[in-house]
This record gives structure tokens, sequence and C-alpha cells, in this order.
């Protein structure tokens, strides 16, 4: 049962105290990031090649160490005799509640609903644009409650299921070296002039770390609302949306929520067409409320079935 302790306690701890405001080991990571990318980057932009291969010197650099270095310190306390448990608990529950962001992302989305609700529009954008990359500046309140909506949806499989996954796949370097990566394609991972080939790295990486939980994702999404809607929207929207794995994401919950998202929205400066995803109706700002409810109904069909496997195998 160790695996489904450690989850459910890094649950626990990210829903109460949520993210540190200081010392954050991620905001750390991202400003080391951001230097090695000034320097690695800005020489290369011209020649795709070569700015592929400082992409992935970049990302090689960044993550494989940090990988290595945990997988030596775990392996290094584990080798005092009767502790071996009580370090992997620890160690598990100190990388996994880093790597989440449960209480950052409701957070974020009911200041945007807080918002609305007292109809403060402008206070709405800005508090949108905290959590998603389009231009908010001249959204309207259906737009607002379309990005916030997807933002929940979406960052709800990047920020804890994907997480839980590869915690449980390969423990606390397995998770790790999923947040690393997830992050470096947040910042990276764009078709920009700046970031097309040199965060190429970073987004095949992270498509393919988050293949698998993303379906994941999307199935307990529609067992956690309106399932045959979620469904059918999976199967027949998903693949219309650019990525492998966020429409996928976002589809089932479109379709388990019963509203319209996607459409049209405006990202680094250039609009784009969005393929509509999920039912005809409008979300609501009550909507936003219940992407977040739909959220930790499907953390908690998530933890039945892991607290169910961890008992029967072991």
């Amino acid at each position: 049962m160790t695996v489904s302790i450690i989850i459910i306690v890094a649950l626990l701890l990210d829903i109460i105290f949520g993210e540190p405001r200081r010392w954050h080991p991620l905001v750390g990571f991202g400003t080391i990031a951001n230097w090695l990318e000034n320097k690695l980057n800005h020489s290369y932009r011209n020649n795709h090649f070569l700015s592929f291969l400082a992409g992935f010197f970049a990302w090689s650099l960044l993550v494989l160490p940090a990988i290595l270095l945990l997988w030596f310190f775990e392996y290094f306390l584990t080798r005092f005799q009767g502790m071996q448990l009580s370090f992997e608990i620890l160690i598990g529950i100190l990388c996994l509640t880093f790597s989440l962001g449960t209480k950052s992302l409701t957070q974020h989305a009911v200041a945007v609903s807080n918002a609305l609700k007292q109809s403060d529009i402008a206070l709405a954008r800005k508090k949108t644009a905290l959590i998603v990359s389009r231009d908010t500046s001249m959204s309207d309140e259906t737009a607002i409650n379309r990005a916030t909506i997807e933002s929940v949806l979406e960052n709800g499989g990047d920020a804890i299921f994907s997480a839980i996954f590869w915690f449980i796949i390969f423990g606390a370097p397995g998770v790790i070296f999923y947040r690393l990566s997830n992050t470096l394609d947040a910042m990276w991972g764009y078709k920009t002039v700046r970031f097309n080939y040199f965060g190429r790295t970073a987004a095949r990486v992270d498509d393919a770390l988050n293949w698998l939980p993303a379906r994941l994702t999307a199935l307990s999404y529609a067992l956690a609302g309106s399932t045959l809607k979620g469904l059918s929207c999976w199967k027949k929207q998903a693949k219309y949306w650019h990525g492998v794995n966020p429409g996928v994401v976002m589809a089932s919950g479109a379709g388990a929520l019963q509203i319209s998202l996607g459409g049209d929205a405006t990202y680094h400066g250039q609009p784009i067409t969005r393929p509509e995803l999920g039912c005809d109706n409008i979300p609501q700002v009550a909507d936003i409320e219940r992407a977040i409810r739909l959220l930790y109904k499907s953390i908690f069909i998530w933890l039945i079935i892991i607290v169910a496997g961890d008992y029967f195998i072991v």
C-alpha cells in the first residue's frame, strides 16, 4: 500500500497547502532554463538544424543530470538498514507534492469565476491571462469562460494525472523526469520563430510522456460527468484538434460537461481558428466551478482504482 499512501498524502498536502510562495524548486528550474535558452538559442535561430541541436542539448543538460542525481540520492538513502521504507515514502511524498498543481490550478480558476460574478471583466481578463497563453485583452465573458475551463481540463491532465501516472510507473525519478520535461514544454514548446526548432525536443518528449495519461484522463472525465457525451465527443472531435493529447482531454471534458469549447483565439498576435469541441451549450460562469468539480471527481476515481490496485497487487 506504499504507493497509495504516498499519492494520497501528496494530494492532500497539495490541496491543503498548494505550491510554496517562495523557494519552489520549479521556479528555480525555470530561471535556469531561461538563462540557458538565452545563451544557446539566439545564435542559431536562422539555422534550423543547429537550433534543434541546441534545444536537444539544453533539454538534456537540464533534465538528465537532475534525474541521475535524484536516483543516486534515493539509492544512497535507502541503503540505511531499517530505514529503506521511511526514506522511500518521504522522498516519494516530497517529489510528488512538488510536481502536483491541484490547488494552484483551482485557485486561479476560482479567481476568474469570482471576478466574472462581480462583473469585473477587466480583472477576469487579467486572471485568465495567468493560466493561458492566448491573448485575453479583448476577451468577452464567453471567451473567458471557455479559456478558463479549457485550462482546468488540460492542465488537470498535465499537472495532476500525468504526474501521478509517472510516479506509479517509475516512482520519484519518474515523476520528476515528467515534471521537468513538461515544464520545458510549457516554456519552449511553441511553434514560433524563437522556439519552433529549439523547443522541438521538449515538445516531442512531452507528447510521448502524456500520450497514455491523457487518454486515461479523458476516460476519467467521461466517467465523472456525462459519460456517453464525453466518449462520443472524444471519438468524433479530438482528432481534429492540434497536437496528439490536448484535444483528447478537452473534447472528453467538454462532452462530459455538455458545453462548447474551442473556437477562435489569438496566440502570440496571430488569430487562430480552432475546432469546436463538446456540445452546443455556451459555457457560463457556473461551468467553471462545474469543471473544477469534474476534476475532483476524476481524482476520486483515480484514487479508488489506485488503492484497489495497490491492495490486490500486494
